[in-house]
C-alpha cells in the first residue's frame, strides 16, 4: 500500500526544493557554504551570501547570477551586532523576506591549550558562538512575523566529542548544540525550527595543509575510510531547510562517514 503513490510521482517533482524560499548563509563565499549556496539555487532559492571576504563573496554571487539564481552579497563580520542588524535590514530589503538562516561562517586558531593566546580563544568565541547568537537575533523578529522559518547551524565533531588542539574551536561549536537545542523549545511553537550539522573531517581547503601521515590516520578512524566532501554537508544543510524536515527540531545531525570515537 502507498508504494503506488511513489511510483507515479512525476520525475523531477521533488527537483526544487526550496523553489521561491530566500536563504541566508553566512560564510557563503568560500568552503562547504559557497558549495551549498550552488546547491540551493539549484533547487529554486534565492540566495543572501553573508560574508567578511568581498572579493570572494561577489565572485559567487556573480557565479550564481550567471546560473539564473537571484543571489546578492552583503559584506558582514558577525561578531559585530550592529554590522549584523545593518545586514539583515539590507537582506530584508531586497528580499522582503528570509526563509532559512544558515548559520555556517567559522574560524579556527588552533593551538595546545598551554600555547593559546587569549585573544585567539576569544576571536574563535566572537566569530564562531556569538556570530550565530547575532545573525539569529537579527533574522528570528521576520521569521516569527509570517509563523514559519528554519534556522541551521553549523556545529563540529569537535563540539561533540572534543578535538586536541582545539579547545577555543571545540567550545563554541559545543556552545552552538546547547544554543540550537535552547532555540528550539524557544522558536518551536512559533513555527520556526532550530537544528544542527556536525560535519566530521571534509576534503576542504582547510585540509590541504595537513600532512599527509595525519591525514591517513584521520581516515583510518572514518568508518567508511575517507573524507567527506563538501556536498555532503550541503546536501544535510538542504534536507534541513527543506519543507520535508518540518517535524525535526532541536537535532544534532552529525555528518562525519562515522567517526569511530
Amino acid at each position: 500500500m502507498g508504494h503506488g503513490n511513489v511510483a507515479s510521482r512525476k520525475e523531477g517533482e521533488f527537483s526544487m526544493r526550496l523553489q521561491q524560499k530566500t536563504v541566508v548563509i553566512t560564510g557563503g563565499a568560500n568552503g562547504i557554504g559557497a558549495v551549498t549556496a550552488t546547491i540551493f539555487g539549484q533547487h529554486g532559492a534565492n540566495i543572501a551570501i553573508a560574508d567578511f571576504d568581498e572579493k570572494a563573496g561577489e565572485a559567487k554571487v556573480q557565479a550564481l547570477q550567471a546560473a539564473d539564481v537571484n543571489a546578492a552579497f552583503f559584506k558582514v563580520d558577525v561578531s559585530k551586532n550592529d554590522d549584523v542588524k545593518e545586514m539583515a535590514s539590507q537582506v530584508l530589503a531586497k528580499f522582503g523576506k528570509v526563509d532559512v538562516l544558515l548559520n555556517n561562517a567559522g574560524i579556527t586558531k588552533d593551538a595546545m591549550t598551554l600555547k593559546m593566546k587569549p585573544e585567539d580563544f576569544q576571536q574563535v568565541i566572537d566569530v564562531n558562538l556569538t556570530g550565530v547568537f547575532n545573525c539569529t537575533q537579527a533574522f528570528l523578529p521576520s521569521m516569527v512575523a509570517q509563523g514559519k522559518g528554519r534556522i541551521i547551524n553549523t556545529s563540529s565533531i569537535s563540539g561533540t566529542g572534543g578535538n586536541v588542539g582545539q579547545a577555543n574551536y571545540a567550545a563554541s561549536k559545543a556552545g552552538i548544540i546547547g544554543m540550537t537545542k535552547t532555540w528550539a523549545k524557544e522558536f518551536g511553537r512559533k513555527g520556526v525550527t532550530v537544528n544542527a550539522v556536525a560535519p566530521g573531517f571534509i576534503a576542504t581547503e582547510m585540509i590541504k595543509t595537513v600532512p599527509d601521515h595525519v591525514l591517513e590516520r584521520i581516515v583510518s578512524m572514518i568508518s567508511v575510510q575517507k573524507l567527506g566532501q563538501p556536498e555532503d554537508i550541503a546536501n544535510a544543510y538542504l534536507f534541513l531547510a527543506s519543507d520535508e524536515a518540518g517535524f525535526v527540531n532541536g537535532t544534532v545531525l552529525e555528518v562525519d562517514g562515522g567517526m569511530l570515537k
